[in-house]
């Protein structure tokens, strides 16, 4: 008779891969949360120079960016005012004062986020190191038992 041979068991190798697999996908869904905080962040800081810019070049003309490449020459009829989106397509009107300080609120919550987010992103890397670790040795262990001789029942 043959007896049963002690150690892993394959579901249980498919079961791992399973879970390495779904932390690899939440992963990448949090790496690109955090690309996309980066992008707001650094949007922030720029319309925040912008601000500082046009104030101190009252009168001035400044390049305008419509996309695609195309800039225009414009003068900015009120430096001190300026349109604010605020979220869920709502614009209001305050002053450059009032926008940079909203602005460094947001870069404020952004950098929290991240924080979290990348902290969030350590736990995931260290569970799926432990399971990448847990899994190879028991690939090893499987190829270990499939490897050795099953003793043969009429030589006993």
């Amino acid at each position: 008779m043959v007896s049963k041979v002690e150690g892993i068991d394959p579901r249980e190798l498919q079961s791992l891969q399973l879970y390495l697999n779904e932390y690899r996908q939440q992963s990448e869904i949090f790496s690109q949360q955090l690309a996309l905080l980066e992008e707001g962040r650094v949007e922030a800081l720029a319309a925040i120079d912008a601000i500082h810019g046009i104030k101190e070049s009252s009168g001035d003309t400044v390049l305008l960016q419509i996309g695609g490449g195309v800039s225009l020459r414009a003068r900015i009829e009120e430096p001190e005012r300026v349109l604010l989106n605020i979220g869920a397509e709502v614009v209001v009107e305050r002053s450059s004062e009032e926008a940079v300080e909203y602005l460094k609120d947001r870069l404020t919550e952004m950098e929290a986020s991240s924080k979290k987010v990348i902290e969030t992103l350590e736990q995931l890397k260290y569970q799926m190191n432990e399971i990448a670790r847990r899994l190879e040795a028991g690939y090893q262990q499987y190829q270990m038992q499939q490897a050795r001789p099953i003793p043969d029942e009429q030589s006993g």
